[in-house]
């Protein structure tokens, strides 16, 4: 099982359950109002320690939460979240944030998202993955476009930001495209596995 990938440890993050203090970090996120802005299309507003336990990380049937931790100095950074599953078709809804702006740029989102398809598509054994990203926020979009997923719709200014309207793009990857990305990878290194 050596060389074999880490279902949760990726070359920069981890996928982690929640720790002690994990709430305060994540209230001290909800202040960034260019993070709130981006991560959702409700009104951008700070949470109470209260309300981010209320809303953040609850798993159950239909949905699996993970903190994002950092390898260097397992200082949280982010989430991810698949939810909405449903298991007779073999699809979930995929959520995800880097919290504080300092963190952005340095490849924690991309290694993220790398551990949750692989975890998706190899533990859950989900068909596809969906997700919807506010198309200005071309960051996302380059991101999940770069990982496999594909433009599959879009809804026509469904998000108001400072006084004009904008498109929500919906996007998603199906099991044989993560598997074809993963075999050219593969190829490319000279590994084998996903």
């Amino acid at each position: 099982m050596s060389g074999e990938p880490s279902l949760f440890r990726g070359k920069l993050v981890r996928l982690a359950a929640h720790e002690p203090g994990d709430i305060a970090v994540i209230a001290g996120w909800t202040t960034h109002s260019e993070y709130m802005r981006l991560i959702d299309t409700d009104p951008a507003r700070p949470f109470t320690l209260d309300q981010v336990g209320e809303r953040y990380g609850v798993s159950d049937t239909y949905s699996y939460y993970f903190g994002l931790r950092t390898l260097r100095d397992d200082r949280l950074i982010g989430f991810v979240s698949i939810n909405s599953i449903e298991w007779s078709n073999g699809a979930g809804k995929l959520s995800m944030g880097i919290g504080d702006p300092a963190d952005w740029g340095h490849g924690y989102g991309s290694d993220a998202l790398r551990l949750v398809l692989r975890y998706v598509f190899t533990e859950l054994s989900l068909h596809r993955l969906g997700l919807d990203v506010i198309a200005s926020n071309t960051r996302a979009v380059r991101l999940y476009e770069r990982a496999g997923f594909q433009r599959e719709g879009r809804v026509r200014e469904a998000v108001y930001r400072d006084g004009s309207r904008e498109d929500l793009l919906l996007m998603g990857i199906l099991r044989s495209d993560w598997e074809a990305a993963n075999a050219t990878q593969d190829k490319k290194t000279g590994r084998s596995g996903a």
